[in-house]
């Protein structure tokens, strides 16, 4: 594969590279089993028709036209297709790091360079991006279809994302919570909050392990030994409503012993009351805002 981009004076830029996995799964994969007997459980692949199983290599891909007309495609046809980023990776644009939403973004691969051929352009496309907030926005060719690319620089390699197309991208509006009176007393707390739980980087902190995996570990591991299983230790019954302020404090609270700020009580501001005449005044703003407000309408209405 090659990534291309226009340099200045529009002389076009090709780069041989090759694309590679950024990141790895450590997930726990279960086979299926009979229960009685714990025989496995297989995927079979069958011909409606000829009622057999059917091997890998007399499967092929096809799109249903309508009831009565299947159009079969080889990858051959695939790969042939009329497409400038069939076997390429083209960059149409820089934009700013920032103006990107991260919900845009998907599964990541490092690009390295494919020769010595590659070295030069490679490592003035990384340097160009490194040297500014910009990231390259590209097009791509990738399990058979057209997608919207994102390249970055980390750690002195090319990265490219895949990206949703707008039109992918479902809108938050059906789903915004009804809106809620709070006072600037619980505000001010949820900020204390979130300043007390800040850090430069989650990198190498206590937290950012897998803790599910590790837990079922410790099932397998004591069940292939004969021993029950470790068991979640029981919580206490619920049900009871949390005065929000407590809860922030005690948030807080924990938030500053974990980070060796010492213990005791949280430290809470009391905020000055309000004017009763602006306090009137800003009900009735909330209450006509609610009022005019138009209803949420209901999903695939």
């Amino acid at each position: 594969m090659t990534c291309g981009y226009s340099s200045v004076g529009s002389v076009n830029t090709t780069i041989p590279i090759k694309v590679l996995p950024a990141t790895e799964t450590h997930s726990i994969r279960f086979h299926q089993y009979h229960l009685e007997d714990m025989g496995r459980v297989r995927t079979r692949k069958v011909c409606e028709i000829e009622g057999r199983e059917v091997p890998n290599a007399e499967i092929g891909k096809g799109y249903e036209v309508n009831s009565d007309t299947i159009v079969a495609i080889d990858d051959a046809e695939l790969d042939d297709m009329p497409l400038p980023t069939a076997k390429a990776i083209e960059i149409v644009a820089f934009v700013p790091a920032e103006s990107i939403d991260p919900v845009r973004i998907s599964d990541g691969y490092y690009l390295q360079g494919d020769g010595q051929v590659s070295a030069k352009p490679y490592t003035l496309l990384r340097k160009a991006l490194a040297r500014n907030s910009k990231v390259a926005v590209a097009k791509f060719a990738w399990h058979g279809r057209e997608r919207l690319g994102l390249l970055r620089v980390r750690d002195d390699v090319i990265v490219l994302h895949a990206m949703k197309w707008d039109d992918e991208i479902r809108s938050p509006e059906t789903i915004m919570p009804a809106p809620a009176e709070l006072t600037e007393e619980e505000v001010e707390e949820a900020v204390l909050l979130v300043d007390s739980m800040t850090v430069d980087d989650i990198a190498d902190q206590e937290w950012a392990t897998d803790r599910y995996t590790a837990a079922l570990e410790e099932v397998i591991h004591a069940k292939a030994d004969g021993k029950k299983p470790p068991r979640a230790a029981e919580e206490e019954p619920g049900g009871a409503v949390v005065d929000l302020m407590a809860a922030l404090e005690q948030s807080v609270q924990r938030a500053q012993e974990s980070r060796g700020e010492g213990g005791g009580e949280a430290t809470v501001h009391e905020m000055k009351p309000k004017k009763a005449a602006k306090k009137t005044a800003a009900k009735k703003t909330t209450k006509k805002a609610s009022a005019t407000k138009p209803a949420a309408k209901k999903r695939g209405a």
